[in-house]
C-alpha cells in the first residue's frame, strides 16, 4: 500500500504563497539552490536527511503554478513507478509526466486518475545508492 508521503503546491506568485504560508500556517518554506522549488516544511523534521521526526508527518514543496499542475497535488510512495504508472494507464488514467530522477534521492512523476486529479508518485532510490550519493 503506498503511503503518503508529500504534497505540492502550485503558486502563481511565489513570495507571495510564501509569505502566506509563512504567517497563515507557520510553515518554514526554504527555497531549493538551482531550481525554481522551495521546500515547504510543516512538522519537525531531522535536518541531516530532511526527514520528518514524527511518525506520519510529511512536508511538501511549491513551485510555479505552470503546464499542467495547476492544483495541489498529493505525493504517493511506491516501490516501482514505472509498474505502477503501466497499472495506472490501465486502469483508465494517464501520464501526466514520465519517471525523473532527482539525484541522490529518488523518482517521481505524475498522473491523472480516473477522476482527471493529478497526483504525484515518488520512489526512493535503492538505500546503497542514497548513501553512495551522500558520499
Amino acid at each position: 500500500m503506498g503511503g503518503v508521503v508529500h504534497f505540492e503546491i502550485p503558486a502563481d506568485d511565489q513570495e507571495r504563497a510564501r509569505k502566506f504560508y509563512r504567517e497563515a500556517l507557520g510553515w518554514r518554506i526554504d527555497a531549493v539552490p538551482g531550481m525554481d522549488y522551495n521546500m515547504v516544511i510543516t512538522t519537525p523534521m531531522d535536518e541531516a536527511t530532511g526527514q520528518p521526526t514524527e511518525a506520519g508527518a510529511i512536508n511538501g514543496g511549491m513551485m510555479a503554478r505552470e503546464g499542467e499542475i495547476t492544483s495541489p497535488v498529493i505525493t504517493v510512495d511506491v516501490p516501482d513507478i514505472d509498474a505502477t504508472l503501466k497499472t495506472v494507464e490501465r486502469l483508465g488514467g494517464s501520464v501526466v509526466m514520465p519517471k525523473n530522477e532527482i539525484p541522490g534521492m529518488g523518482y517521481f512523476a505524475y498522473f491523472k486518475d480516473s477522476e482527471n486529479n493529478i497526483m504525484g508518485l515518488w520512489e526512493n532510490l535503492p538505500p546503497d545508492q542514497q548513501a553512495e550519493a551522500a558520499g
